[in-house]
């Protein structure tokens, strides 16, 4: 399939206003998806919260069945959530870990998945094992076979790190962990919306992801897949009157379905704007998306090794769509905030978003620039000749 980018930024607004080059950040939306949230909202406000709700039953219903769908999963796999991080840590903390149990993770961990485990090891007494990188710096899966023995409990991994380009062998790592017999809970948060994603595939029982990032939902949204044998015995850390209805007054039951990791209130407005975003993303297909993606993605990389004193600091031998790196005499901070000021929209990554690559290979707070399909050629041009400017 070839992608119409004519058509896609004709729909999208944005491209008018900006040079946006952040979609690992928060991505631009397509027009479509902002009506779909304005309009549940001004229906809200027309009629009430809870009649709004109501009068879009099956539009909301419908969610679902899209995440699914996109995911290769079944509609009872799929809870919706505020962001990706509540989503992992809705699975996360559900995990019966004890002490002496151990976590195998990745040197390009995202921070707030890190810090979760260093409260568990803490306040459960769990030990995390980082799983060396290989060669070119992605998890090393030999290294990760030759730690595995009993104790091991879960392997948690982020998938496409939050800077770096990095795609870690996300399948490959289900195919051990499977083997194993081994929970596998993978941090999918850039990877949606860029690339395809398939759960089975994949061979993960838990997946957590975001709307805001490349599939180009509003901001507030979510999602996690929960592989259906964990519906039979997994309780999460928290529950409430939806998750877990109280059928007496001494019992409570939970929902036979992920929906047991909701709570009851939620923004619907955004709900139905990740929907509309999740159907906008599987029409247009995620093999043509990807291939744009990286075909922009490495024209990005050319320009910025061709500059004098600019380093790009991404790794991996597969690569995505989000491009790091830094220039000498430029610093990350200040250059994102001139760019910014002419209209170019990249973005800065500190170390302590992924301390352990970073101190590993002694980074420096990135710049961070993601383009995603709807940018242009030309749009990249205007990014070199605005940053040229400022040498």
């Amino acid at each position: 399939m070839t992608l119409d980018i004519e058509k896609i930024r004709a729909e999208t607004p944005g491209v008018a206003h900006s040079t946006h080059l952040l979609a690992a950040g928060s991505a631009l939306m397509p027009q479509c998806v902002v009506d779909a949230v304005i309009n549940y909202t001004e229906l809200e406000a027309r009629i009430g919260g809870y009649e709004a709700e109501a009068a879009q039953d099956e539009v909301l219903s419908r969610v679902y069945d899209s995440v699914a769908t996109h995911l290769g999963a079944r509609r009872h796999e799929i809870a919706l959530v505020p962001n990706a991080t509540v989503a992992w840590c809705h699975a996360f903390y559900a995990m019966p870990l004890k002490a002496g149990d151990r976590i195998l993770t990745c040197e390009a961990e995202y921070a707030a998945n890190y810090v979760a485990m260093l409260q568990r090891a803490k306040r459960d007494g769990v030990i995390i094992d980082v799983i060396p990188s290989d060669a070119f710096g992605a998890v090393d899966l030999d290294a990760l076979e030759s730690m595995i023995d009993n104790r091991v409990a879960l392997i948690a991994m982020t998938w496409v790190p939050t800077n770096g380009g990095l795609v870690n062998p996300a399948a490959e790592v289900g195919k051990i962990a499977k083997t194993h017999g081994i929970p596998y809970l993978l941090d999918a948060c850039q990877a949606v919306g860029q690339m395809p994603v398939n759960v089975t595939d994949l061979g993960c029982d838990f997946l957590s992801a975001t709307g805001r990032k490349f599939m180009r939902g509003p901001r507030g949204t979510g999602f996690l897949y929960v592989a259906e044998k964990w519906l039979k015995t997994l309780e999460p850390a928290m529950i409430d009157l939806f998750s877990a209805p109280w059928v007496s007054t001494d019992a409570y039951e939970l929902r036979d379905d992920a929906r047991r990791f909701e709570t009851w209130e939620n923004s619907y407005a955004l709900r139905a704007g990740l929907g509309v975003a999740v159907d906008y993303a599987t029409s247009l297909g995620m093999d043509a998306i990807q291939t744009r993606v990286k075909n922009l993605a490495e024209l990005c990389r050319d320009g910025l090794s061709s500059i004098k004193g600019g380093q790009v600091r991404d790794i991996g031998s597969e690569q995505c769509g989000i491009v790091s790196f830094t220039i000498e005499r430029m610093d990350a901070d200040a250059t994102v905030a001139a760019l910014h000021k002419q209209g170019v929209v990249i973005g800065a990554s500190t170390p302590f978003s992924t301390r352990l690559d970073a101190e590993a290979r002694n980074l420096p707070t990135v710049m961070r620039m993601a383009p995603h399909y709807y940018n242009t050629e030309q749009e990249i041009e205007r990014f070199f000749s605005v940053l040229n400017s400022l040498r």
